[in-house]
């Protein structure tokens, strides 16, 4: 019998191995050893693919938490005209959801490896930068359509308050991690609230302010 190898999908189950490592252990808590256990292949599997482990790390990163955020974040918020509405029911979802346990213990993988790496490695600094800058200018791009559309005040600067609200997104996952509380990110949304409502015009702030008080 031919045993058909798929060199794509071994690929692809090495570095979705390697991000499960990262993830639990950062970058230097990463072994090798440990993603060849996870996905049961040999060290040459992963070296065909990959000159070293931080070439496999930084696949992970342009391959996989790069789509991450793309789902997560970004891919949403074209679902809706109103892009208040789109991150507050993005944000929601997760609340809603309490933050999976994974969540809660090891935080947001895009923030750990910043902390972790940004000062180690340019090859890392520019990647997390990038998919940073990525993530500003599509939420950017949606604040800007919401103002032609009336949804935000024709005063906001838009690429400020997105910078500020990814901010925002991201400090939340460094205090949930910390306090490994999922009751963080509720308090973390309530200020968030208040943020986007204050960038409505005032009509419609108003009138979202009085629909909450009753």
């Amino acid at each position: 019998m031919t045993i058909v190898r798929d060199p794509d999908l071994t690929r692809s189950r090495l570095i979705a191995a390697a991000f499960d490592e990262i993830y639990e252990n950062g970058f230097q808590g990463m072994r090798v050893e440990e993603i060849l256990k996870r996905t049961g292949l040999k060290k040459g599997a992963l070296y065909h693919h990959f000159a070293s482990k931080l070439d496999i790390a930084y696949a992970v990163m342009d391959e996989y938490i790069v789509d991450m955020v793309k789902d997560v974040w970004i891919n949403p918020m074209s679902e809706y005209e109103d892009p208040i509405e789109g991150i507050t029911k993005v944000v929601l979802n997760i609340i809603g959801g309490g933050g999976d346990h994974d969540y809660i213990k090891n935080g947001c993988p895009l923030n750990n490896l910043a902390q972790e790496m940004s000062s180690l490695d340019e090859g890392f600094r520019q990647r997390i930068h990038n998919l940073l800058q990525l993530w500003i200018k599509a939420f950017d791009q949606n604040l800007q359509r919401g103002k032609k559309l009336g949804y935000i005040d024709k005063n906001v600067d838009t690429a400020t308050a997105s910078t500020f609200i990814v901010a925002i997104l991201e400090g939340s996952t460094s205090l949930l991690k910390a306090s490994q509380d999922k009751n963080m990110l509720q308090a973390c949304w309530l200020g968030l609230e208040s943020y986007l409502i204050s960038l409505r015009p005032a009509s419609v702030k108003n009138k979202e302010i009085t629909e909450k008080s009753l």
